[in-house]
């Protein structure tokens, strides 16, 4: 009997291992909550309402190129589930959905959820249970701290470069300006203004009057008159889209015309310099990393072309000249290539490795020379800007590509 039975159990022995053999491709499919032979299932939080819901346009076109994705045969065959909510720009809110989406949608991970103070909020938890936060759309430099919160990665450069960056412009075209800064009162703004003070270095003192204010504030006009009167020459407007053409617009109001830099964040021709005036902004200054939907120099660009098309076709309610839309692109195609190199082994492991091992990958709304690079202790996959200027109708890139000196 007992013979009977070994020789039993060695046919099933041989018999599973002819199986493994025969079929290694099953053998190496691994997965996580949220992924399955058919489906990959990614979460994302928007301020779709609220005062940044401006940003909409951005979780509307990750959602669009998913979309792409999808009708093109998905990732390896699998389809992308896109879940978004809305979490109205605050933070209680944004638990919530987080909660929301890993317990009970089960996504694999969370995906370019947009805000500084709202991803803080989820930081946490998202390591705590050890769920993918990549490619936060926000630039603050905490999200690039591998060993702290090996679960939380950002995407676009972090504000402290981007600040950094005009402090050496500043330094180098008005050393005896006089800095006026409006800030957010909120991780935003004060990581900027660290940056800026950090960039300035011994020449910080040039920085004669730091003005916050609150996103619940309906207007920032009397801050602006406040930094009229400081005397400054130099206006730092370190604000989201809403308030940046707010204080577009009152500067000119009040005949107040320094050299006015605006952050990268409040930069977009569709969602600021339009609603805030084509005229008024003339010769402003600012950042970018990614080529501008409303400037014509793009026209023959391959990137730009396949861009356009993908408006045409999966989101034409969208606005090209929206820096908003030109971003959801190059981060979902970021998103698109992470999932491409997991092959069949989707684990929440194997996404954080893959988004830590990213080699000059170029997204095709990015400016030429900058490329995305990631390792296991460097979790900001862009350092570098170009310096720009609006001018007509567009903003005209100015200088070299700089990379921050800030070290990984």
């Amino acid at each position: 009997m007992t013979a009977v039975r070994s020789q039993v159990a060695a046919l099933w022995t041989a018999l599973a291992l002819c199986t493994a053999m025969s079929s290694p491709a099953l053998a190496q499919k691994k997965y996580d909550s949220g992924a399955s032979d058919t489906e990959i299932k990614i979460g994302n939080i928007m301020p779709y309402s609220g005062p940044a819901s401006a940003y909409a346009a951005i979780g509307k076109a990750e959602e669009a190129y998913f979309n792409k994705v999808n009708a093109e045969g998905g990732i390896n065959g699998r389809k992308i589930k896109f879940i978004s909510y809305d979490d109205a720009y605050s933070p209680p809110k944004t638990v919530e959905q987080a909660r929301k989406l890993v317990e009970s949608d089960g996504v694999l991970l969370i995906f370019g959820s947009l805000g500084t103070s709202t991803n803080s909020a989820i930081r946490k938890y998202m390591n705590e249970k050890k769920v993918p936060q990549l490619f936060v759309a926000s630039g603050a430099s905490k999200w690039n701290d591998p060993r702290q919160y090996p679960w939380t990665m950002g995407w676009q450069p972090s504000y402290a470069s981007e600040a950094r960056i005009y402090a050496k412009y500043i330094m180098k075209e008005k050393p005896d300006g006089k800095i006026g800064v409006l800030y957010q009162n909120d991780d935003f703004g004060k990581d900027y203004l660290k940056g800026l003070k950090d960039g300035l270095g011994p020449k910080a003192s040039m920085i004669v009057l730091e003005e916050a204010y609150d996103t619940s504030e309906p207007a920032i006009d009397e801050h602006v008159v406040k930094l009229k009167a400081s005397g400054a020459d130099v206006f730092i407007s370190i604000t989201t889209p809403k308030f940046a053409a707010q204080a577009i617009k009152k500067a000119a109001e009040i005949n107040w015309h320094p050299v006015h830099i605006v952050s990268n964040v409040s930069a977009s021709v569709g969602g600021v310099i339009e609603p805030a005036g084509i005229e008024i902004s003339q010769g402003l200054l600012s950042a970018s990393y990614t080529k501008d939907g409303s400037d014509p120099q793009w026209n023959a660009d391959d990137g730009m072309k396949k861009f356009y098309n993908f408006v045409a076709q999966y989101d034409p309610k969208a606005n090209k000249l929206d820096a908003g839309v030109v971003f959801g692109y190059a981060a979902a195609q970021t998103m698109v290539k992470v999932l491409q190199m997991c092959g069949d082994d989707l684990t929440r492991e194997n996404v954080m490795k893959q988004a830590a091992s990213l080699k000059d990958f170029e997204p095709d709304t990015l400016l030429p020379g900058i490329r995305i690079n990631t390792a296991a202790d460097n979790f900001a996959p862009i350092e570098q800007l170009q310096m720009m200027r609006f001018k007509g109708r567009k903003w005209e890139l100015f200088g070299d590509i700089i990379s921050s000196e800030m070290g990984h």
